[in-house]
């Protein structure tokens, strides 16, 4: 791998870290939050649902938007915003005695934010590397800070929420702002790129797509989605236990 790129992976690296922090981070405070919020159970397991769901709805724009302007121009904006909506979040908790529905709208724009940053890295990586070895080590390494902010995230989420319920909302901008810093100074997109396909035609070409690898695709989504079901489940399960004992 080049030397002189491995400070840019690096910053990269930190994106994916960041948006997984800022929505698993959240899992061991939940019980705390219905208490302190005066929510049920299924209110506050959509504090994450929300945030995911809607980066799943703008990731295709995202991704579209990455090729017509720039990543660093999407993902940028998108740290910031995820930034920001943490800190109304965080602002909210504190401010209001019910809270909740601006926690929502808080969530929602996370994940807006979050659409425009983790799924823009991939195919950053693959603009910064001319190797094809380069390129799949730098995917793994993506891969691995991404699986490393799992792992992390409850570790982190139980540490602040000692403090207090609503400080994991205020921690979320400081690791999106290091993010952003990181990736602002290092990162150094190649210019020489291909200019994007209409818009018309990147939605042709996408149904396109399904129609000739629907089966597969759709099979791959299935099982990401119990996969993923499987675990937050088991992961929402074991905080309402832990909270309870």
């Amino acid at each position: 791998m080049e030397k002189k790129k491995q400070l840019d992976l690096a910053s990269i690296a930190t994106i994916p870290l960041t948006m997984t922090l800022a929505n698993s981070i959240l899992i061991p405070v939940l019980p705390s939050m219905q208490k302190a919020m005066g929510i049920t159970a299924v209110q506050s397991s959509l504090l994450i649902t929300a945030y995911a769901a809607v980066a799943i709805l703008f990731i295709p724009i995202a991704g579209y938007l990455s090729d017509r302007i720039g990543r660093k121009k999407v993902i940028l904006p998108g740290l910031l915003l995820v930034a920001a909506a943490g800190a109304f979040c965080g602002f909210a908790a504190i401010s209001f005695d019910k809270p909740y529905a601006l926690v929502m709208t808080g969530r929602l724009f996370q994940g807006l934010g979050a659409a425009g940053c983790f799924p823009v890295v991939l195919p950053l990586v693959g603009d910064l590397f001319k190797k094809e070895e380069d390129v799949s080590s730098g995917l793994g390494l993506v891969e691995t800070a991404n699986t490393f902010g799992k792992v992390l995230a409850p570790i982190i989420g139980s540490a602040l929420a000692m403090w207090t319920w609503y400080m994991p909302f205020w921690f979320i901008p400081v690791f999106s702002l290091i993010s952003f810093i990181l990736v602002a100074v290092w990162v150094k997109a190649p210019k020489d790129k291909k200019p994007a396909v209409p818009f018309g035609q990147f939605v042709r070409d996408v149904i396109s797509l399904f129609r000739e690898k629907g089966r597969w695709i759709w099979g791959v989504y299935v099982a990401g989605g119990i996969n993923m079901f499987a675990i937050f489940a088991s992961l929402f399960y074991l905080s309402e236990i832990l909270e309870e004992r």
